[in-house]
């Protein structure tokens, strides 16, 4: 498997709903947003709220926030695999295969395609 697929311990608190969210890094943070050319990477660590219910996606350690508005993809949750366009009803149709041979012959992007930058393997149903 890719490093993608490596946990991330870095955890801190959204702003917005209070749940604990996984670090990301500024480079999949620059695949997402709407004006990446606009935005500043001031070094700081970063975190992503995947929760569909809240507005915010990403936010710093500074109090800095992304808004879903701000993104080129604002919806949340529609997608589960992020490189190859996998839904939640795909998943259900046997497509988990295919994913797992892909990730393992490293035919993924999921640091930059994935808006967590984490693989999505552990999110699909079994």
């Amino acid at each position: 498997m890719s490093d993608c697929c490596t946990p991330h311990p870095n955890k801190r608190r959204c702003p917005g709903n209070g749940l604990e969210c996984a670090e990301v890094s500024a480079r999949t943070i620059l695949h997402h947003i709407k004006s990446p050319w606009l935005w500043h990477d001031t070094g700081q660590r970063y975190f992503y709220c995947g929760d569909p219910d809240c507005d915010i996606v990403y936010f710093g350690e500074d109090g800095a926030v992304i808004r879903t508005a701000e993104l080129r993809n604002p919806a949340k949750g529609e997608l589960l695999c992020f490189c190859f366009g996998v839904t939640h009803a795909d998943a259900l149709n046997g497509v988990r295969d295919f994913v797992l041979e892909k990730t393992g012959l490293k035919l993924c992007s999921c640091e930059t395609s994935n808006p967590s930058g984490r693989c999505c393997l552990k999110d699909f149903p079994r």
